[in-house]
């Protein structure tokens, strides 16, 4: 699946050394899925435990947004550090420090015992994650370089990446439930020990950027720039957007990436370097992550409060409801990656994905107070899950395809960007639409009675739903204008990726 290298360079300049054995490097997958479902589940896992976690902390609601807030702001401004360090200083040691970090910020926050002592650890997990992540990546796209393996490695890798966040959701449920609130943050060491003891053994190190520096100014603007755009939209969400420290903050953003993409066109070793960018497919492919990362939000938050507030769930039957989305999206994963994509091109197949999910997400917008979930639910989770199967797993593999060696971790670290900021566009204007949509709703009714105000909260979910299906309905038409036509060539000119 790959194509020629975004910086012109040809075969001859590099010789690669052999591919690690077969068995080894499927090994390798196993490892790195681990890891990064360590990650992924780690942005929901926490939420069903969060009222568990206040009561027994003490900490007001204002604050409780915070738990969330200091794990994604750490997490999406360093993640292109992080894949910059990881290219410069070696995939392996970035994944084992990250994992290690990862688990000991893990622990913190579940020993704690006062606010300050949670948010603190969280934030630890967002830095060790932004080191974490682009560095699993990386290795995924350097340890599989034949077309029909790493096809194979992405559809697992992307499966993980759409349906982490619904694993997250089943087991923090069943943990919160059977133990305590502090296992959603203690299991991630099983985790750990298992990823940190495997990438230890299997994973050689390669430094394909040795030879270059850290670009400081721009980490510094883009790093800021992320943080301002993160906390932007989460102070949308816990504010209002016409608060200073909301657009503020959002302008701020912009105009630090907007300097730091002027900065990365002049440095002599840029952080991310504009030939990442420049290529057709994989400028399309950050979109769709950012895309899919928005409007995946609409399914996970608002079908959960559904199941729970409306249908009377419990946090474990409500994981144990996102199973057949997962499990569809598993399948299409597979499908789309090894068979439709090779075959026909990504132009066809990513914009169908997003068609299918727009509809499931439409299809949603029928439930009601009394709804039952295997006609009102089941049927558009499966709907859903097929198409964002049809859509992650391939923009993933197609993000990082025919990259060059030295580029592999910051590519890399820029699709978990958009994906988390996506993941917070959507938290922000969902969650802002949808109580708009209850207040409206209320406009002149009875507040007082139950009947409408669970109403009001239907209308609330049908909208985010609604505008969720917006979102992959802009998704399928910006992929099919983007996408290049045809299915993808072998170059047999591309330069060979260098191996760990």
């Amino acid at each position: 699946m790959s194509q020629t290298v975004a910086d012109g360079t040809r075969a001859g300049a590099v010789e690669a050394p052999p591919a690690p054995a077969s068995n080894r490097r499927w090994w390798i997958l196993a490892i790195i899925g681990i890891a990064q479902l360590m990650v992924v589940l780690d942005a929901t896992i926490v939420n069903i435990a969060l009222p568990s976690a206040q009561a027994d902390l003490g900490f007001s609601d204002g604050n409780r947004q915070w738990i969330v807030t200091a794990y994604s702001l750490a997490f999406a401004s360093l993640l292109l550090l992080g894949g910059r360090i990881a290219d410069l200083f070696g995939r392996k040691p970035a994944f084992l420090i990250g994992v290690a970090g990862f688990a000991a910020a893990s622990v913190l926050g579940g020993a704690a015992t006062s606010f300050g002592m949670l948010v603190t650890a969280r934030a630890l997990q967002g830095v060790f994650g932004a080191l974490l992540a682009p560095a699993a990546l990386s290795l995924l796209n350097t340890t599989f370089t034949d077309a029909k393996e790493r096809a194979k490695a992405f559809s697992v890798y992307g499966a993980i990446a759409g349906a982490g966040g619904a694993v997250g959701l089943l087991l923090g449920g069943v943990l919160t439930d059977t133990l305590d609130w502090r296992w959603t943050l203690f299991v991630n060491l099983v985790f750990a020990v298992v990823a940190f003891a495997g990438g230890w053994v299997l994973l050689g190190n390669h430094r394909d950027a040795a030879g270059s520096k850290l670009d400081l100014p721009g980490t510094l603007l883009v790093s800021s720039g992320l943080f301002s755009l993160v906390y932007g939209f989460s102070n949308a969400e816990t504010h209002d957007w016409s608060s200073p420290a909301t657009w503020g903050f959002l302008a701020a953003g912009v105009v630090l990436l907007a300097a730091f993409v002027r900065r990365q066109s002049v440095a002599e070793h840029p952080l991310l370097p504009m030939r990442v960018l420049l290529d057709r497919n994989r400028a399309a492919s950050f979109i769709t992550v950012l895309i899919t990362g928005a409007g995946m939000f609409g399914v996970f938050l608002f079908l959960t409060y559904y199941l729970q507030l409306n249908l009377g769930f419990s946090p474990t039957k409500t994981g144990v409801a996102f199973l057949p989305m997962m499990a569809a999206l598993m399948v299409m994963a597979q499908v789309s990656t090894t068979v439709l994509v090779p075959r026909i091109g990504p132009k066809a197949v990513i914009p169908a994905g997003f068609a299918l999910a727009a509809l499931g997400m439409a299809w949603l917008t029928g439930i009601g107070i009394g709804s039952s979930f295997s006609t009102a639910v089941l049927p558009q989770l499966l709907l859903i899950g097929a198409g964002l199967g049809m859509v992650m797993p391939p923009a993933m593999s197609l993000a990082t395809s025919g990259i060059a060696p030295e580029d592999a971790g910051v590519a890399s670290a820029t699709v978990n960007t958009m994906q988390q900021v996506g993941g917070s566009i959507g938290t922000a204007l969902l969650n802002t639409l949808a109580a708009s949509a209850a207040t409206n709703y209320l406009s002149g009714k009875d507040a007082t009675d139950k009947l409408v105000q669970a109403r009001s909260t239907i209308e609330s979910y049908t909208t985010a739903f609604w505008w969720s299906a917006g979102f992959f309905v802009a998704g399928a038409v910006i992929a099919f204008l983007l996408y290049r036509r045809g299915k993808l060539e072998q170059d047999p000119d591309a330069a060979p990726v260098v191996h760990m």
